[in-house]
């Protein structure tokens, strides 16, 4: 068992690195080396250096959600080892897909070594799953209720705006936050409770949640030229965009939340500027947390050898 374990803890970081070299190639392919370049050099230095300090803000924003599962599985353990673990597991996860795998893989690399039982990390997985939800409908929804943007023709719904799902999302929320207050019954699996978690800590996921999303839209929306078009505005058109491509299941909505973007873009942003800030985008909130998050975790491993 414990050479079997041994051949375990060294596929996974094989496997999710390759994975990582995999997406980088896929997030870049269609372009040239000359064609990034001129996208980033076209926009001011100062948006960009604006841009990585949101990223850099809201990838520690989003370690937010660790920090609040282990409060949720009631054990202790250095924050610093949390964060370090949620950034490598978000930066692999929000770039190559797979997030149940990938970010649950990396969670067990490091947090089982750090006394973290294996039923305990799957609590932490099962946590981070339902924030997923929990946020994407909550945030989906009271925007879409707010701001009832035009549903774009292409995507054949049956409806003209949003509203309808804005309704259905905080519906869905407002169910599950009333079973969380009245069921508070846990579910017992090997001496293990496993029970929804509490509206105080549902509360303190929607708080990470607006943080994180209202961080990335900042990230896209300082790379946009300057227009008429507000920041309240843009976050309703990323919030639809990040939405469909959430839905569509492509790795990090790739291909598809920059088709909704484009669609909804307002007149006095021309293609030519959207995509360029769309491409700057990719690299730095995507792209450049990945690279940073490879470096750290090869320096980890040789740190592990030595």
């Amino acid at each position: 068992m414990k050479h079997i374990r041994q051949i375990f803890s060294f596929l996974i970081p094989l496997l999710l690195l390759s994975l990582c070299v995999w997406s980088i190639t896929r997030e870049l392919q269609g372009y040239s080396l000359q064609e990034l370049w001129h996208s980033l050099i076209q926009i001011p230095k100062r948006r960009k250096l604006e841009a990585i300090a949101l990223t850099a803000l809201g990838y520690l924003t989003i370690t937010g959600y660790d920090l609040l599962a282990f409060r949720y599985i009631r054990h202790s353990l250095t924050p610093t080892k949390i964060i370090f673990t949620s950034f490598l597991s978000y930066a692999v996860g929000n770039t190559v897909g797979f997030t149940l795998f990938s970010g649950t893989a990396i969670r067990y690399r490091f947090y089982s070594p750090w006394g973290v039982s294996p039923l305990k990390i799957a609590k932490i997985a099962a946590f981070i799953q339902l924030v997923f939800w929990l946020e994407l409908l909550a945030i989906s929804g009271v925007v879409f209720l707010i701001e009832p943007l035009t549903v774009p023709t292409p995507l054949k719904l049956p409806f003209q705006s949003v509203y309808p799902l804005g309704i259905l999302f905080v519906s869905i929320v407002g169910l599950y936050l009333l079973v969380s207050f009245w069921y508070r019954e846990p579910l017992r699996i090997r001496g293990e409770e496993l029970a929804l978690p509490s509206v105080k800590l549902s509360l303190g996921i929607l708080v990470v949640a607006v943080l994180d999303w209202g961080l990335a839209a900042a990230v896209l929306y300082r790379l946009l030229p300057s227009s008429s078009l507000s920041y309240p505005d843009f976050f309703g058109i990323y919030v639809l965009a990040l939405t469909v491509g959430t839905i569509s299941t492509v790795p990090g909505g790739l291909g598809v939340f920059e088709t909704v973007i484009l669609w909804l873009r307002p007149s006095s942003l021309s293609v030519p500027e959207v995509i360029r800030a769309l491409v700057a985008y990719r690299g730095i909130y995507y792209v450049l947390p990945l690279i940073v998050a490879i470096c750290l975790w090869f320096g980890r491993e040789l740190k592990r050898k030595v």
